[in-house]
């Protein structure tokens, strides 16, 4: 597998002019051109984000899953994230601005742009974009451009960066969009969550596998960890792992009160191995302990 550690080696590769500054580059590809970086995966040190329409002839593929779609979307990927990219024929004006990670060294986007959780999401939940998102998005791509393509002075590279934060909060605002608009195409993602629990449960992986992870949960939905936690934050203000504790803890109360299992075979029935984690969790979602859970009820 390739690694790119600068941008120049992966113009090179790509078959691109050498950036006109080594630690960020900005491409625009022109209607109809073809698009290829190669045959192999390959990893970088770069942020790369993307907008691009696409013939379903190419392939962009990074994790696992092949994204194909004809509309217009944006796609995040952070370094050393492992991608492969073959064969674009974009339809329409696309971009991708390339970010080296030493790029925001000493700027406070260094540690900011970690928090954009949409840099962990597989490619099938690229953001797609309305018409006027797209303008708005384009029109801070020129900004950037500007900058980039004039004598760079001691205002450039604080400028570009203040026009890619912004681009970064706005597409964090119409994640949320689309989290909403999806919510409303397909349903709850809690009671979906919450069946798959509750199969989960009937089928004893409780006893046999342990608790359930975000990951298996995720993948069972077919989304990333990251973007599942996100859309449940957004649809509820929980996160994946509050909503398995409530599922498991409501089937503990009915445990306490129906059975006269001890505290740990209570614990041990519902995957956790470890009885005191159970009754601290308990205690801090609860207001009780199991003990004090089960004699309120049952004296």
């Amino acid at each position: 597998m390739k690694h790119f550690t600068s941008i120049s080696a992966f113009h090179r590769a790509c078959g691109y002019p050498l950036p006109q500054q080594p630690l960020l580059s900005l491409l625009t590809c022109e209607q109809l051109l073809r698009c290829t970086f190669g045959e192999d995966p390959l990893t970088t040190d770069f942020y790369m984000i993307s907008f691009r329409k696409m013939k379903p002839s190419g392939r962009f593929l990074y994790g696992k899953t092949s994204y194909d779609h004809e509309a217009g979307a944006l796609s995040f990927i952070k370094p050393r994230q492992v991608i492969q990219i073959t064969d674009l024929q974009l339809v329409e004006m696309a971009f991708m601005l390339i970010v080296h990670e030493d790029y925001l060294l000493g700027h406070p986007l260094h540690a900011e742009i970690k928090k954009y959780g949409f840099f962990e999401y597989e490619v099938n939940e690229a953001l797609h974009l309305a018409p006027r998102e797209e303008k708005i998005l384009w029109d801070l791509y020129h900004q950037m451009g500007f900058e980039y393509g004039n004598n760079p002075d001691e205002y450039s590279k604080e400028i570009i960066l203040k026009h890619l934060d912004s681009m970064l909060s706005y597409s964090q605002r119409f994640y949320k969009r689309q989290f909403l608009n999806r919510s409303t195409l397909s349903g709850s993602t809690v009671t979906r969550l919450t069946s798959l629990l509750t199969t989960y449960r009937e089928q004893g992986h409780l006893q046999t596998l342990g608790l359930p992870t975000v990951k298996y949960l995720a993948d069972q939905l077919h989304t990333s960890p990251r973007y599942l936690t996100d859309l449940l934050k957004q649809e509820t203000g929980k996160t994946a792992l509050d909503h398995i504790h409530a599922f498991l803890l409501d089937v503990a109360k009915n445990l306490l009160i129906s059975s006269d299992n001890t505290i740990a075979q209570t614990a041990y029935e519902l995957g956790f191995n470890n009885p005191p984690y159970f009754t601290r969790l308990f205690k801090k979602q609860i207001g009780l302990t199991p003990h004090e859970y089960r004699a309120k009820f049952l004296n």
